[in-house]
């Protein structure tokens, strides 16, 4: 492997954490129902998220369908995120709008930036890396960095809405490539959903790196890291 010279990050699930999670809300408003959620399950709806929102074949149609009904497209969401906690099709389809509005308006959660992803940035770029985002969002969010202080570390930012491409796809990590000015086994790429980062970075030769703190893709079969003071070691 050539030397890493650049390094890019994902940015919702990664550095930017939404506290409390979606996940820890919708899971609770369930339980709270009456239903019975096994650990198993709960796991499986997780991975069913990070797929669903990688850019799936389900969510590119839904997005059709759905195109100018956002409320619909919620309640839809609903429905399949509850059929992944193995709900049966017929009371998931009843109680998803239910669980749609409560979430629509319960779920107010704060964006939070861990400190170690701070000090990392910081280290990484008194290193001399270069360094880049990379986001399936759908417009730019420059302006959200620097409101975060987190803009002074980063060389670009490129959202797929900007590029209509969207991680896992070739296209949007061949263009933060151009970006960056490196070839891909100097990049190295890091984000937390498995389906979108990993195998979405890899298809296009750059070094992934999953960020999984809560140990949700035990198997990954890539360098994985639980806090971003384990980046450095994989980079001597």
């Amino acid at each position: 492997m050539q030397k890493i010279k650049a390094i890019l990050f994902d940015l919702d699930g990664t550095l930017f954490h939404h506290i409390p999670s979606s996940g820890e809300v919708f899971l609770e408003h369930v339980r709270s129902l009456g239903l019975q959620v096994s650990e198993t399950h709960r796991i499986a709806a997780e991975h069913w998220v990070h797929y669903y929102f990688a850019h799936s074949p389900e969510i590119q149609s839904d997005s059709k369908t759905f195109k100018d009904d956002p409320n619909s497209f919620w309640v839809n969401f609903t429905q399949r995120r509850l059929a992944a906690f193995g709900i049966a099709q017929t009371q998931s389809t009843i109680l998803a709008p239910q669980v749609a509005d409560y979430m629509r308006q319960t779920y107010k959660p704060q964006v939070h930036v861990p400190e170690d992803a701070r000090t990392l940035l910081q280290w990484l770029k008194e290193s001399g890396y270069l360094l880049g985002m990379v986001s399936n969002r759908e417009s730019p969010f420059r302006e959200e960095m620097q409101n975060m202080k987190l803009d002074c570390h980063f060389q670009f930012f490129l959202a797929g809405g900007e590029i209509n491409s969207f991680k896992p796809d070739a296209l949007i990590f061949e263009r933060a490539l151009e970006l960056a000015g490196t070839s891909a086994q100097e990049t190295m790429y890091i984000g937390d959903n498995y389906f979108a980062d990993i195998v979405g970075s890899r298809r296009v030769g750059l070094t992934p790196v999953l960020y999984d703190p809560i140990r949700l893709f035990p198997k990954a079969d890539c360098a994985v890291i639980k806090s971003f003071a384990e980046l450095p070691k994989l980079l001597n």
